[in-house]
């Protein structure tokens, strides 16, 4: 099993986890949540992150998933797990993302599943109006 850190600026990825597991089902391990907080240093929110590799990595694998490229999240988290094997980071999550990753996380090698996953989550962005005319056309 892939095993998963959520990494974003505040609450998001509380949020997202829990929507995520009202459509797929509860992800009981394997999966940690961590907030960014303008109260929080930039020391312990780095050691938060560095713990909670250190618990999920190996097995199968481990992905972090970050809200944004650019932001604190995705700043703090990839010096630490740029140069570890089997160890990927995705930016840019949202709920599509989750519920795929989800999905898969026990039937796909961490190669498949991370590209998958940003597919998907490509896929997702849409102008609704344009999608929707294009198909009656």
């Amino acid at each position: 099993m892939i095993n998963f850190i959520i990494v974003t600026h505040g609450e998001f990825g509380a949020y997202l986890m829990e929507a995520a597991e009202s459509i797929v089902g509860r992800q009981a391990e394997g999966v940690r949540v961590i907030p960014i907080s303008s109260r929080l240093s930039v020391a312990e929110i780095r050691e938060r992150i560095r713990r909670a590799v250190a618990e999920l990595r190996g097995g199968d694998g481990l992905v972090l998933f970050t809200d944004m490229p650019g932001g604190t999240p995705s700043n703090l988290a990839f010096p630490l797990v740029q140069d570890m094997p089997n160890v990927e980071m995705v930016t840019g999550v949202n709920l599509y993302m989750l519920v795929s990753a989800f999905s898969r996380r026990c039937d796909c090698a961490l190669p498949e599943l991370v590209a998958k996953v940003i597919a998907d989550g490509q896929r997702c962005i849409c102008d609704v109006r344009s999608r929707f005319l294009a198909r009656r056309g």
